[in-house]
């Protein structure tokens, strides 16, 4: 197994490359809403702590957080996703919207709600978590919209990423057509997997699981050691017949690995100095994969990109992107 090195001159250049490029992102789209307060006392009408309410926010989540990695990353971004006709999804075509965003690929059905996640978080923990959300597929008319819309799209973007959170948008017959829109005009194909739906991304350029997803996608019992993740990587390239698998394995880096005659295994360290908060950290690998393979680069160099945005987000608190100067000063450091 080689560690990857690739000339900074190299991947800066890529890098510049980041604002000129259009990715398109299909998956399930999510408000994440939190009810921030504090507890004195426990309620009289139950054993619960009663939270008074000091602030209520709500962002993009699942594949609008991808979107909003992607834009930090300064691409052109278009979502392609569905939402239900009710508030929270309106509040959530704004909140893109105001990000440069286009949403003109989102479909409203009024048949379903729209997913929200509401978090009531008390002295920094997490109280309960309320999710209200339609799991059951598209019907055949809400997937015949948004498939005719992404084809049309596809004409015109570099790349193609994949977000499934498993809310009932990214269907193995929604994948199957999308492959198949994507492969006519030669675009590559990223996706951040869902464990469930592992067999139904045969053919894309990368998958992107973590240690445990990519165990458990291939219904395999996890197994310590270097040797052991040499093997899933190969079954999965082998199962999938995907061009390229890149596990991420949190403090040990990540370890892509390549189809061919034998496999190509690169192991990429981790760039963490010191890691604050992993959420989202998925959703920033599968945008600076999927950016740096839009503008051409190589697998390896995609990986390495990867990395070193997924260390500047485990560094800050809460949900984070990472942005091209910081990947600059990022790449400074490593070459010193």
């Amino acid at each position: 197994m080689n560690t990857t090195m690739i000339p900074t001159r190299r991947l800066t250049s890529l890098l510049e490359k980041f604002p000129r490029k259009r990715v398109l992102v299909l998956g399930d789209l999510m408000l994440d809403h939190f009810i921030r307060g504090s507890v004195r006392r426990i309620s009289p009408e139950a054993p619960v702590p009663v939270v008074k309410v000091c602030e209520e926010t709500h962002m993009p989540g699942g594949a609008g957080n991808v979107c909003s990695n992607l834009c930090a990353l300064g691409a052109s971004v278009s979502l392609f996703s569905v939402v239900g006709d009710d508030a929270p999804g309106r509040q959530l075509l704004d909140d893109l919207g105001r990000r440069g965003i286009d949403v003109s690929g989102v479909v409203m059905d009024p048949t379903r709600v729209t997913t929200q996640k509401s978090r009531i978080v008390a002295e920094h923990q997490q109280v309960v978590r309320v999710d209200r959300e339609t799991p059951s597929h598209l019907s055949a008319q809400t997937q015949s919209t948004l498939l005719r819309l992404l084809r049309s799209a596809l004409q015109t973007a570099h790349a193609l990423v994949i977000s499934d959170y498993g809310k009932g948008i990214v269907t193995p017959a929604v994948v199957r057509k999308a492959l198949q829109s994507a492969h006519h005009w030669r675009r590559p194909v990223i996706v951040d997997p869902k464990v469930e739906h592992f067999r139904s991304y045969r053919g894309v350029d990368c998958i992107t699981p973590n240690t445990l997803e990519a165990w458990g996608g291939m219904r395999l019992i996890p197994t310590e050691g270097e040797e052991a993740i040499r093997s899933l990587g190969r079954r999965i390239l082998k199962a999938l017949r995907v061009r390229s698998v890149l596990i991420t394995r949190g403090e040990k880096g990540m370890t892509l690995f390549e189809a061919g005659n034998p496999c190509r295994i690169h192991h990429i360290p981790t760039q963490a100095r010191e890691v604050f908060d992993v959420t989202g950290a998925g959703d920033t690998v599968v945008s600076a994969m999927a950016l740096a393979l839009a503008c051409g680069s190589r697998l390896q160099e995609a990986a390495v990109l990867a990395n070193l945005a997924a260390g500047i987000v485990v560094g800050k608190l809460g949900t984070a992107t990472a942005s091209v100067p910081e990947l600059r000063r990022s790449l400074g450091r490593s070459a010193r």
